[in-house]
């Protein structure tokens, strides 16, 4: 009987492939890699090879743990990173070796000149696309357009990232509203592709394939995908989502107010609402959920733990030998360090974490991170303990955005690999002021939202309420009140510091 999903978490690092019973409990994951390259200032590209290469292998070591019966399955659905672009031919296929990800901004001088004859108020305002303008796909197929005028000349629709795989199992080029949200020319309002943004960016009509439901299924596996990754041929496959609205249904947010904070390399906090969360001033970026008739908003931090990685890398690499006789991650032992010999405030210790620069909204987006207050008698452990104060701060400068915005519900839910430190999460809800909470799922919420959304595709489930079930309470962090007071002085000063520029 046909009780079982798999899912895959398709991220910037890896691709991680997790079979879940019909109840939506995890039973097996398995991942696999592929690199990011950067051939030049600006330039973030990934080889879809290597994102087919890390699903067949994924695939194959999960279906060897798991001695799962081709039977016992009943579809599949992906979770992707966003704002991808992937140009293929009429055959599908692949134009270019290398493509842009999200974070590729090399598209620059291209949206500078589209604002030229549009207000990029009446833009963001339609579109919700608040993160840098030059990430998203209109600018960088106009950059494409530019550069490579006869490869362009053969293309004939562009994909995202989970598309490009669907693609590859399916024969069938298809594509849903949360990723569509993220093109730079889909209208939130009409839910569809804007006939005036594509003819203005000079992009052919059907450039994008037409949105589908994320539940939608839009083919099955072919017998070469089959033989291939191990799948058995036939397989429903759904359309899926973009990460950031997977992660929402995973998390739980399936209703108004729902909030929660993804704590990975970068970092966002996300609110579902009815109506999309929209303001020019502070320009959070928008997508639609993967749950029909909600969006998810967020305001967002490009460099969260990948600023701690960077510190444990340039300054702190003498830390990951003991930290691993210890058996701890060093992130881990870097908090024990400044929790030992530091104090709330870091002693006057500040870290800026633009690192990775910040979205058009951000008055620092354009700003390199730093240190402030570093004095004669202060420790290394003031240093440490400033990283992690500076990320939380920022974060949450950008949560007392979001909550000036809409109606936030009071918890906080946290995921991604920064929540598993229980000691970074005190300090985030003595720093937010409001109570912090870890779930069930924890690191488990884009796998989750994936397969939910093949649970109700393949008719397993009738709705998305199984996710209030499975959401539960595990840890909770509450305020102290003497830190928060202690705190609440160092994030005046952070202010002062980074953002009066």
């Amino acid at each position: 009987m046909s009780e079982k999903i798999i899912s895959y978490d398709f991220g910037t690092s890896g691709c991680k492939a997790s079979l879940f019973d019909k109840e939506g409990r995890c039973i097996q994951s398995s991942s696999s890699s592929y690199r990011t390259f950067y051939p030049r200032e600006g330039f973030h590209e990934q080889k879809p090879d290597q994102w087919w290469d890390a699903v067949i292998k994924s695939t194959r070591k999960l279906l060897e743990k798991s001695s799962v019966d081709a039977g016992e399955l009943a579809g599949l659905a992906i979770s992707g990173h966003s704002l991808g672009v992937v140009p293929v031919d009429r055959k599908g296929e692949l134009l270019l070796s290398s493509v842009p990800i999200w974070s590729d901004r090399r598209a620059v001088e291209q949206a500078e000149d589209f604002f030229k004859s549009r207000s990029q108020k009446d833009w963001y305002l339609m579109t919700g696309n608040g993160f840098a303008k030059e990430c998203y796909p209109l600018f960088k197929l106009q950059w494409f357009r530019e550069h490579y005028p006869e490869i362009w000349k053969r293309c004939d629709s562009v994909l995202g990232t989970k598309d490009y795989i669907n693609y590859l199992l399916t024969g069938v080029k298809a594509t849903d509203h949360s990723y569509a949200s993220g093109s730079g020319v889909y209208d939130l309002k009409a839910r569809a592709y804007s006939t005036a943004l594509l003819e203005q960016g000079e992009l052919p009509s059907d450039i994008f394939p037409v949105p589908l439901e994320s539940s939608d299924i839009i083919g099955t596996v072919t017998s070469n995908a089959a033989e291939m990754t191990g799948l058995p041929e036939g397989l429903p496959v759904m359309a899926g989502g973009v990460d950031n609205s997977c992660m929402a249904l995973g998390a739980g947010n399936i209703e108004d107010r729902h909030v929660y904070l993804s704590l990975g390399s970068s970092a966002w906090i996300a609110v579902s609402s009815s109506e999309p969360v929209l303001d020019y001033k502070s320009r959070p970026f928008v997508f639609e959920h993967v749950v029909p008739g909600l969006y998810t908003s967020a305001t967002s931090i490009f460099s969260a733990c990948s600023s701690l990685s960077w510190f444990v890398d340039t300054l702190c690499s003498d830390c990951t030998a003991p930290a691993a006789e210890k058996e701890l991650h060093v992130n881990d032992y870097l908090m024990g360090l400044a929790l030992g010999d530091s104090v709330p405030g870091s002693h006057g210790v500040l870290f800026n974490p633009t690192l990775a620069g910040g979205a058009d909204g951000d008055p620092r987006a354009h700003m390199s991170g730093s240190f402030s207050g570093i004095r004669l008698g202060i420790k290394r452990e003031d240093i440490i303990r400033s990283v992690f104060e500076g990320i939380s701060y920022d974060l949450a400068l950008r949560y007392r955005e979001l909550k000036a915005l809409t109606p936030l519900d009071e918890n906080l839910f946290v995921v991604g690999g920064g929540s598993k430190s229980p000691e970074w999460m005190q300090m985030f809800a003595d720093i937010f002021d409001s109570p912090i909470v870890k779930s069930s799922i924890d690191q488990e919420a884009g796998a989750l939202g994936a397969a939910a959304l093949a649970a109700v595709g393949s008719g397993l489930w009738n709705d998305f309420s199984q996710l209030r079930v499975l959401n539960r309470i595990r840890e909770e962090y509450k305020p102290d009140s003497a830190a928060v007071k202690s705190y609440r002085g160092g994030l005046d000063s952070f202010i002062r510091a980074f953002y009066q520029v």
